[in-house]
């Protein structure tokens, strides 16, 4: 029994270092992809100073207006998830940006003319974006190129021939054929190409995964916010360290009065510096006319609460699945999504066939979901058979039979249904659960030869997992690696994945997760899905790396002395 606590103890630490590892990889991705590391180099394999990472969170905690720490701390981890355009920060050299005095910055690129065309190529998805029509889309865009015209001598035409522009828009998927493809919903909501001789330049890009809306709610995105960010790239500038500024690179939520709508003192002058100061004289600048808008809607009237309040709030979930970000809880031929900010996207359940495109006709019970990372694929586990979806479409070839997995009772016999499934945040492997037993997978490769051999030593009992039920309806990793059990109407948080907890006190998930009425008797802590601190950074994680292998060497020397005894 200690022998088997002693080796359990080094497989936490290890799985520990590990997924200190992965945070720091996705963090020097992200850095990279903003401008803030410079790119890697095809040719060499030249890896990050700590020195270098350091600095360059430093540059983007300044640029993003949080403390200046260096470190992978809760704010910076954050700024790094919200969602913003894709297009980089630093634009240029380190030197460069040293030398730059204004706080704006300019991309070098202007257009050699004031009047400018452009036109609409596609417009939003009106199953994902049904409050936008068409009319209404031209309205809004046509605002947003106002907002420039009146800060500077410009004027824009729209073409009703699609075919062609200086500022072509567009609202596309993934994949779009420019070199940079969007993430799906969330992430990335935007980009625009810089003024040239390019093919491409002056387009504008909208990702047609996000809820686009006219004044939207949090669980929409404003159209007119992020096209006026991207019209001002369209028109040469790049991203904005100032608040406020609408060439911020993060969302900032929407703009209430978009017809007298003003640029921020530090955007107004930066397109100034490019084009000049607009004489005076009526506002416009744009052609023809300003639309009309419509007026916003009344507040909605108070209703009683109808039957899916009940459904949602008494808990007793299928499945629950951390897809893309956001939590989906599946029950009987439905589901309900909260999205980051903790917001439901609906009180009423969006029905399962409408949404996840190929799995059988009549499907009224999903046993278990999760998104895997190493290609962002989502596994739908029913039954005895298993759908891998890209997105919302199943992929050919599927279903595939359960089997594929490996997984095998006492008995030799394979089984028959998997009753949860997640990825351990705390070290990026797969598990998945049956009979009261888990098994472990390894997907970091990408590909479908990832999959299809448990881990040697699996199964294990479910009771290794102490505090939580041993039976759970689905488990997830949130927050910042916590891992979250559900069962019934309650769920269990093990804090950063870790076991053998002292203490794990089950809340409401009707409570925390679906905004359903407290009990009068009931008390609940604020936000307790979202940790308010995170405790991991650049100089911690040596000093912890250090003190994980001083522990672990201290374990094994325990553990060859147990072995000689």
């Amino acid at each position: 029994m200690e022998l088997g606590l002693l080796l359990w103890m080094v497989l936490t630490l290890t799985e520990s270092t590990s997924a200190e590892a992965e945070q720091y990889s996705r963090a020097v991705d992200w850095l990279n992809r903003y401008g803030y590391l410079p790119p890697p180099d095809p040719r060499t394999s030249k890896l990050q100073t700590k020195d270098g990472i350091e600095k360059a969170i430093r540059v983007m905690q300044r640029f993003g207006g949080i403390q200046e720490t260096g470190i992978l701390d809760s704010k910076t981890i954050q700024l790094m998830s919200t969602p913003r355009c894709s297009l980089p920060d630093i634009v240029g050299s380190e030197d460069m940006l040293k030398k730059r005095r204004k706080r704006y910055a300019l991309s070098g690129l202007k257009w050699h003319k004031t009047d400018l065309t452009w036109s609409v190529h596609t417009y939003p998805t009106p199953s994902l974006s049904p409050g936008l029509p068409n009319h209404l889309v031209e309205s809004i865009l046509t605002h947003a190129f106002k907002a420039w015209s009146d800060a500077a001598p410009l004027r824009f035409h729209r073409l009703l021939n699609a075919a062609g522009g200086d500022i072509r828009v567009s609202f596309s998927r993934l994949l779009h054929d420019d070199g940079y493809p969007f993430d799906g919903k969330g992430g990335t909501l935007a980009h625009a190409f810089f003024p040239g001789r390019d093919e491409v330049a002056g387009d504008t890009h909208f990702d047609d995964d996000e809820i686009w809306s006219y004044r939207g709610d949090s669980s929409s995105t404003d159209l007119f916010t992020v096209a006026v960010h991207e019209f001002g790239h369209a028109l040469g500038l790049s991203h904005s360290s100032t608040d406020p500024s609408i060439m911020s690179p993060y969302y900032q939520g929407p703009v209430e009065d978009i017809v007298n709508f003003q640029l921020a003192l530090d955007d107004k002058l930066a397109i100034q510096q490019l084009y000049g100061v607009r004489d005076g004289g009526p506002s416009g600048g744009v052609d023809p006319d300003l639309p009309r808008l419509p007026t916003p809607p009344l507040p909605r009237p108070t209703q009683l609460p109808g039957p899916s309040i009940h459904e949602r709030c008494q808990g007793g979930f299928d499945a629950v699945a951390n897809i893309r970000g956001e939590v989906f809880f599946f029950k009987g031929a439905q589901f309900w999504r909260t999205k980051r900010d903790g917001s439901l996207v609906s009180l009423h359940p969006a029905q399962i066939k409408n949404f996840w495109i190929g799995l059988p006709p009549g499907t009224n019970k999903i046993d278990a979901v999760y998104e895997r990372k190493s290609d962002s694929s989502i596994i739908f586990f029913i039954g005895s058979q298993y759908w891998v979806f890209m997105d919302t479409v199943a992929m050919s070839g599927y279903p595939r039979p359960l089997s594929d997995w490996g997984m095998r009772t006492d008995g030799n016999a394979f089984v028959d249904r998997v009753d949860a499934a997640f990825i351990w945040a705390h070290n990026g492997k797969t598990y998945l659960f049956s009979g009261g037993k888990f098994w472990r997978f390894d997907e970091s490769r990408k590909g479908e030869q990832v999959i299809r051999e448990p881990e040697l030593g699996y199964p294990r009992d479910n009771s290794l997992w102490v505090g939580v039920p041993s039976h759970m309806d689905d488990i997830i990793s949130w927050g910042e690696g916590d891992a979250h059990f559900f069962k019934d109407n309650l769920y269990w948080v093990l804090k950063s994945g870790g076991l053998n907890q002292d203490v794990v006190t089950p809340k409401s998930i009707a409570v925390d997760w679906l905004r359903c009425p407290a009990p009068p008797s009931t008390t609940t802590t604020a936000n307790p899905r979202f940790p308010k601190q995170c405790h991991c950074d650049l100089s911690r994680s040596s000093s912890s790396l250090r003190s994980s292998w001083i522990l672990l060497i201290s374990v094994l020397s325990v553990i060859n002395e147990f072995i000689r005894k």
